[in-house]
């Protein structure tokens, strides 16, 4: 018999939420409801998410009526323990019928192989599901990701904004049920203005149009989104210019309205002066407003703003934007003003007044150690060391100016239009810039060389120091953003091509650190100063804190090539998988760079015919070392041969090994791996005719040490027995 199907709505009714975690409220409230009907078995259709600034909404489209029908089989006590001599049903018989709500004349008896057991075979009907989605929606709502809950009134509840009203509706049926503390009903509300009476949903069919027809309410995320996107853009174009609409600030300015209405105001010429990050800033940030620019990139002194309301008098709305904007740039204007004052280099002795973090020092200690790192790393990265080293040295000057503390979003901006008005080179200006950059996944990274030295100094120092102290991520929890720093020190890394001894420069910055925490005079949790402080430099750079830092760095990378494979494939290369990640991270490559080129090199080696066989020939040579540890010989006696595939893969090594061995030292890797393919039928042939643990302790032992030998061939590019095969 065909179940029944109906519609299904539910919407939690709140208090303002949340803006900037709107979307992803909605993202995780879809996502856990439908994981809930799939788990319970309830078909349905498609599931789509609502969100406005007083509620979250999830739609399913021909949800099931009830679970399928579900076929039983439950094993009870074996047939010998069920029955006594009589042949009357046992204890343990009786109870295990009662459990299955039957007889035990109802019950089977199964053979399973090892002996006959008593068993329960039947059907039992599904629950409806108007019984079952409370509990899915309670479930639902509990997973969302709410840093902290709150509650309100006199209730238990707790949630991330107070909560008013919950509708839950399965067709035309209000589902009984009590939801932080709200009983669920038919009645929703509008926009808290212009519709403040409920507003009865008659079928989750109808709930976008009656809310947007009877609430000025726009439920729907996308589409909201999209009517302002248009809206911005026209109200921009008829000013004769273009509308800066970034996603983060429209996905915010989304979740801040339900019933949009766009507005266009002016602010004073005068304020063009400033720079453009400042005005941006000041519109978006502060404001939510959008910027305007002409076509040659020029702002112009008019801003776009979205409002929640249609006012009678919309002159009266602009006015009120216009009023509130112009005291923030006059404020702006006077803190440029006040820190053009003085030079950036006067506020370098103000630096060591500023706590950096407690246990390592000032701002000023933070900036002896960068600028120090970033005179190693300049040569490298093609920049005059005299130029990295005073970027590093201004670099967190401006974190002292009056602008940035007003606007910390501009820290490094503001440093850059300071050094450049103190007559400092556009190098070092564009360095202070830059030494910030990523700040995000996906962000743009520094350009200039000097740029690049001190960006990699100033992480390198921060995560060498937050690791010297115990700060190292734990779980979702990184307040200093080790896991950002780290991917965006890779990617410079890597993307830029510069070839950075990755140990030896966590060596250095660390042993800054140590030295510093020493004198501070503060001992750590996770490294014993008085230990390392008495090791030479050498000793100290192979410490397991410098391992612990290479190896958190390196598995940042783990997401970066796995998310980059996710793309359109490059041809002749294979997807990177983790396994191959771990395949030559297991070599330990010196720096990123030559990372890149081992995985570029393997992604091609597994596109050929050969990868398959040497893939699982590595595996086996890997499984039979290991066991046979401490049997290996440390040289091949080519007289104990007693085999042709011995002599045939051993000759065939001897070729490859010097060209092999050269290719890898010029870091070509995919020539190496191309020749060592050639390997191929000799290995084959050696595990077809070979038997290697032969009996004879010697023999044996030499054949182990010319498999140990296969391995380093390839062992110095990857590790391949951890590929698959």
């Amino acid at each position: 018999m065909s179940t029944a199907h109906h519609d299904f709505l539910v919407e939690i009714g709140t208090e303002e939420l949340p803006p900037k975690a709107l979307l992803t409220l909605q993202e995780a409230f879809v996502s856990a409801l439908g994981a809930g009907l799939e788990k319970a078995g309830l078909g349905h259709g498609e599931i789509k998410g609502f969100a406005t600034p007083r509620r979250l909404a999830v739609r399913v489209l021909r949800l099931a009526s009830a679970q399928p029908e579900q076929h039983l089989k439950r094993r009870g006590p074996p047939v010998s323990g069920a029955f006594d001599a009589s042949g009357a049903p046992t204890l343990a018989a009786l109870a295990f019928a009662e459990s299955c709500g039957t007889r035990v004349e109802a019950l089977e008896r199964l053979d399973e192989g090892k002996g006959s057991f008593l068993f329960f075979v039947g059907a039992r009907a599904g629950k409806a599901a108007a019984q079952l989605l409370p509990g899915i929606v309670k479930a639902a709502l509990d997973a969302l990701p709410i840093p902290r809950r709150m509650h309100w009134g006199d209730g238990a509840a707790l949630f991330v904004r107070p909560v008013h009203w919950v509708v839950m509706l399965f067709g035309k049926e209000v589902i009984p049920a009590t939801l932080l503390d709200i009983a669920s009903g038919h009645m929703t509300r509008g926009h808290r203005f212009h519709a403040p009476r409920p507003i009865r949903i008659t079928s989750p069919g109808a709930y976008e149009r009656t809310l947007r027809e009877r609430g000025y309410v726009l439920a729907d995320f996308a589409v909201r989104r999209e009517r302002i996107r248009a809206e911005v853009t026209a109200a921009a174009a008829s000013l004769s210019g273009r509308a800066l609409i970034g996603d983060a600030l429209l996905d915010e300015v989304t979740a801040l309205v339900e019933w949009p209405v766009v507005l266009a105001g002016r602010f004073e010429e005068r304020f063009l002066s400033l720079p453009r990050e400042v005005l941006i800033s000041t519109l978006e940030d502060h404001q939510r407003y959008f910027a305007v620019e002409d076509a040659a990139g020029r702002l112009l002194p008019v801003f776009i703003t979205v409002s929640n309301i249609e006012s009678r008098d919309p002159a009266q709305v602009r006015a009120g934007n216009e009023r509130v904007v112009r005291p923030r740039l006059a404020d702006a204007a006077f803190f440029f003003a006040q820190d053009r004052s003085q030079p950036l280099a006067a506020r370098l002795a103000g630096l060591d007044t500023v706590t950096f973090q407690t246990q390592l020092g000032s701002l000023g200690d933070k900036t002896r150690r960068v600028r120090a790192l970033a005179a190693d790393i300049a040569a490298g990265a093609g920049a005059s060391a005299e130029a990295a080293q005073r970027a590093a040295q201004l670099c967190k000057c401006d974190l002292l100016t009056a602008m940035v503390g007003e606007f910390p979003e501009l820290q490094g901006i503001m440093g850059s239009y300071y050094a450049q008005a103190d007559g400092e080179s556009q190098e070092v200006a564009t360095a202070i810039r830059e030494h910030y950059l990523p700040r995000a996944a996906g962000d743009a990274l520094p350009a200039t060389p000097a740029g690049v030295a001190v960006a990699i100094a100033d992480k390198l120092d921060t995560l060498a120091g937050i690791f010297a102290i115990g700060g190292k991520p734990t779980g979702t929890k990184d307040p200093f953003g080790l896991r950002r720093a780290a991917l965006g020190l890779q990617r410079i890394l890597i993307e830029k091509g510069l070839d950075l001894d990755l140990k030896s420069a966590i060596g250095k910055a660390l042993d800054a650190v140590l030295a510093d925490i020493e004198r501070i005079g503060i001992h750590t949790k996770s490294v014993s100063i008085t230990a390392d402080i008495t090791r030479n430099d050498s000793q100290k750079r192979q410490s397991p804190t410098t391992d612990e830092i290479y190896d958190f760095l390196m598995e940042r990378l783990r997401a970066y090539y796995l998310e980059r494979a996710g793309a359109a494939p490059t041809p002749g290369m294979a997807a990177v998988t983790t396994e191959m990640f771990d395949a030559v991270l297991a070599a330990r490559p010196a720096s990123p760079l030559d990372f890149d080129a081992r995985l570029k090199a393997l992604s091609t080696f597994m596109t050929l015919p050969e990868s398959v066989s040497l893939t699982a020939a590595n595996k086996r040579i890997a499984n039979i070392l290991r066991k046979a540890e401490g049997e290996t010989a440390r040289e091949v006696d080519v007289s104990r041969f007693r085999e042709s595939a011995e002599v045939r893969l051993y000759d065939s090594m001897r070729g490859l090994r010097d060209s092999v061995a050269a290719a890898t030292r010029r870091r070509e890797y995919t020539a190496a791996l191309g020749q060592l393919a050639q390997l191929r039928p000799a290995v084959d042939a050696f595990f077809d005719q070979v038997m290697v643990m032969d009996e004879d302790r010697e023999l044996r032992a030499n054949r182990l040490g010319l498999l140990a030998q296969l391995q380093g061939l390839f062992s110095g590019v990857a590790d391949l027995s951890r590929l698959p095969g």
